[in-house]
């Protein structure tokens, strides 16, 4: 019955193209025959496959309709009007005029064999279900937000975590809203929601903790620590989308925080206060204090020899690059702000004792983070080519990063500027012992295919009008809502629909017998989508040879899995279990 049930999921879905379909219902009937653990009622993870967090919008016009008042029950001062209605993708045009735009959508957890074939996919629980009302545990995610639901193995590999809101699917702007526990007045989206993390096993069993962390935005990542004793989820966010100064919730609800897992239903928890567990500031380079609370935009997370990295690639504070926790007070207190993590760490188990009194013009302290030596120091205002994201250790001295790219739409040359960059793809960092720095080997790019657009079946061709471009000195406009204005012959009627490969986001790998590396990562994309966090993104993979120097001629990408219509890709790891 149960793998009846599985092979009826497949066939609903619909979800790949048939052949792949039956291909995998095959895989399905094969294993079931074979009897190994994932069939046999023990386990619903296999050890050793893959899984890709994938998000799905419902494609409903009725969710939104033009001339509808956005941000949701906004003050009059803050409305602007919807310019499309809810059918995909041009709902994402209202992202040019309402900047924090989203909505809400299913989470699917596919595994997949590394090679690519779909063996099962799992719904998180979601409002679109028979017998999940409101009251009833279940999550959602903003399905343009390109930096939530990466996945995470827990410290012992027992399973995995994703963080969404606790809200219904089509929901607008909840990944700008405030949390229950911390309200920004100055906010523009007023409704409030929980951010919440979902852990689950190697059974396919779910349970849920909220929390009042990342008021105004979002959390991106989540590790769970239940080793020797521990019990912690360390998380990775943003928080804040109103003025400046933010509110001390704001700021103390952002970037790094400790959480404990709850076993209560979501109806019955009442979170507390947020509580952070790292904090960095640029004032620790020596750089004067701009938004407090937003040197910690943190997306990318991993724990390796017991130290939690973390990344910053997005926002125009602070600094993009690569973070780690120091637990032991013996680095970042006594250095300029970079450093080394010391030998014999140990991971955290409580929050930062800070000093609520000096939140406005401290932030969170004492700072107990640094940037990883030899990585960037240069603030995001002034850096053109450092966008980090996942991260993922090979072993003690060669790292992977992630670079997503910068994301450049505001020209025609959107593809040829996405090819040109030399930083974007994935990046190979060694450890230099005598210098006590990391050091960048190379880049892999090779078929990766930066800046080349491709088609995806039932997506727009052609131009969106909506991000039209008057071609006149001074520099290229944006005019998001009305292309008949004044202007040359030559002049398009927007930017192409069509995405493009921008760079790498979430990653994760293995170190295989031969000495070489399998990582496998998430595209960022580039296009002329009103939000290209909407595009239809892929899954990659590369070996590298852990021991080069330099760049392998021969070493390439290769598409592992797709997003289609209606879908992005998000986070990748390998099953609870491996």
């Amino acid at each position: 019955m149960r793998n009846s049930i599985r092979l009826q999921m497949f066939a609903a879905r619909a979800r790949r193209p048939y052949s792949r379909l039956i291909a995998s219902m095959a895989t399905v009937a094969m294993l079931s025959a074979m009897a190994p653990p994932a069939f046999a009622g023990s386990s619903y993870f296999t050890p050793g496959n893959l899984v890709v967090s994938r998000s799905v919008y419902d494609n409903n016009p009725n969710n939104v309709q033009v001339g509808q008042q956005l941000p949701p029950n906004c003050a009059p001062a803050n409305c602007v009007s919807a310019v499309n209605d809810g059918t995909y993708p041009f709902v994402f045009n209202n992202n040019l005029v309402d900047g924090s735009f989203g909505i809400t959508s299913k989470i699917f957890l596919d595994q997949l064999t590394p090679s690519g074939a779909l063996v099962t996919s799992l719904e998180v629980p979601n409002s679109s279900q028979n017998g999940v009302p409101p009251t009833k545990n279940q999550m959602a995610t903003s399905f343009s937000s390109k930096s939530e639901i990466a996945l995470n193995l827990s410290t012992d590999h027992s399973s995995l975590t994703l963080m969404g809101y606790l809200t219904p699917i089509d929901a607008l702007d909840v990944s700008n809203s405030n949390t229950p526990g911390v309200v920004d007045p100055t906010n523009p989206v007023p409704e409030s929601v929980f951010r919440e993390v979902a852990q689950v096993d190697t059974k396919g069993k779910f349970k849920y903790t909220v929390t009042n962390a990342y008021s105004g935005n979002n959390g991106r990542a989540a590790i769970l620590n239940n080793s020797d004793g521990a019990n912690f989820f360390y998380t990775a966010g943003n928080a804040g989308n109103g003025g400046n100064p933010q509110p001390d919730g704001i700021i103390v609800g952002a970037g790094q925080q400790i959480i404990d897992p709850q076993t209560k239903a979501l109806v019955a928890q009442k979170p507390g206060d947020p509580t952070p567990v790292g904090s960095f500031s640029i004032t620790q380079l020596g750089l004067p204090h701009d938004k407090i609370g937003k040197d910690t935009n943190f997306r990318g997370l991993t724990i390796f020899n017991n130290v939690i990295y973390t990344t910053k690639g997005s926002g125009g504070n602070g600094v993009n690059t690569v973070y780690f926790t120091d637990t032991t007070g013996t680095v970042c207190n006594a250095s300029n702000g970079i450093g080394i993590p010391a030998a014999g760490a140990t991971l955290p188990t409580a929050g930062i004792p800070f000093d609520p009194t000096l939140l406005q013009s401290k932030g969170v302290t004492p700072y107990n983070m640094c940037v990883l030596k030899g990585f960037n120091t240069t603030l995001a205002a002034t850096t053109t080519n450092v966008f980090p994201f996942g991260v993922w250790f090979a072993n003690a001295t060669t790292l992977y990063v992630a670079d997503e790219g910068d994301g450049f739409a505001g020209g025609l040359d959107l593809y040829t500027h996405a090819a040109a960059q030399t930083m974007a793809g994935l990046q190979k960092w060694i450890f230099d012992p005598i210098a006590g720095q990391w050091n960048l080997a190379y880049v892999l790019q090779n078929n990766l295919g930066l800046g080349q657009s491709y088609t995806v079946t039932g997506y727009p061709t052609g131009l969106n009008p909506a991000t039209c471009i008057v071609l006149k000195t001074p520099p290229p406009q944006i005019n998001p809502n009305n292309c008949k204005v004044s202007k040359t012959e030559s002049a398009p009627d927007g930017l192409p629909w069509a995405p493009a490969t921008d760079g790498l986001r979430n990653i994760t790998g293995v170190v295989n017998p031969d000495g070489t590396a399998t990582i496998y990562g998430i595209t960022s994309t580039v296009s002329g989508s009103g939000d290209q966090g909407a595009d239809p993104n892929r899954l990659v993979a590369i070996t590298d040879n852990i021991a080069a120097t330099t760049l392998p001629a021969s070493e390439m990408f290769s598409v592992t899995d797709n997003a289609l219509f209606g879908e992005v890709l998000r986070g990748v790891s390998f099953t609870p279990g491996s």
